[in-house]
């Protein structure tokens, strides 16, 4: 076989593969968008949003967050310390009957904290904690952000920023989501949990939290 013949033959190969790995990103990249869009849900037309409909730049950003924060492992939170902050959270709901505002705030900063002590970001790093969670907990994180927003709007003394009660109280009622699946097992723990050979070794069912707020009205603060 001639010199030539076998430098066609290398360069016919090296199109192919080229060919064939080009189609194979245009046949990815539809699944890799739907992918996100799943996992993300209401997180991702948020970030198309705020990138003015360019999906593909929404895209980058939420693959960026998965790069991340995608192997990060929950640490498993103690019966006691599940416990305390479960009645942390009681104590915020019913403080808000007589001071919404420092209700909210509490609830902002609580969620900071066992965020933190779940093993993501300090609550220092607001957005950085808030991108991990979009990574683990995309469905439930719209209520930390919104009780965080009215927390640190008004602390930060903008004249358009005092919220109702009411806008307050579905800002406490959304962030309760978040803080459920934080204070609740991880799905590594519960699928550990399930596993037992006559089903034993079983977490006991933990009855389900009273969310109300009380019958009377909450005063404004």
């Amino acid at each position: 076989m001639s010199t030539g013949v076998i430098i066609a033959l290398i360069v016919i190969v090296a199109v192919v593969l080229v060919v064939a790995a080009v189609l194979a990103l245009r046949a990815r990249g539809p699944r890799h968008g739907g992918s996100l869009k799943r996992r993300f849900g209401p997180e991702y037309d948020r970030a198309v949003a705020r990138h003015d409909g360019d999906t593909k730049a929404a895209e980058r950003e939420l693959a960026e967050r998965v790069e991340r924060h995608g192997a990060l492992r929950e640490r498993p939170l103690e019966p006691a310390e599940r416990e305390r902050y479960e009645a942390r959270w009681t104590a915020v709901q019913e403080r808000f009957v007589d001071s919404p505002r420092e209700a909210v705030g509490e609830a902002d900063r609580l969620i900071a904290e066992l965020a933190g002590v779940r093993g993501f970001p300090d609550g220092g790093q607001y957005e950085e904690q808030l991108a991990a969670l979009s990574v683990h907990h995309a469905h439930h994180i719209d209520g930390y952000r919104r009780v965080h927003r009215v927390t640190h709007a008004r602390a930060d003394g903008a004249q358009d920023a005092g919220a109702g009660t009411e806008e307050m109280r579905e800002s406490l009622v959304a962030a309760r989501a978040l803080f459920e699946d934080l204070v609740g097992p991880s799905r590594h723990e519960s699928g550990r949990q399930r596993v037992g050979a006559d089903g034993e070794g079983r977490a006991p069912a933990r009855a389900p939290h009273s969310w109300s707020f009380g019958k009377h009205r909450p005063k404004e603060s």
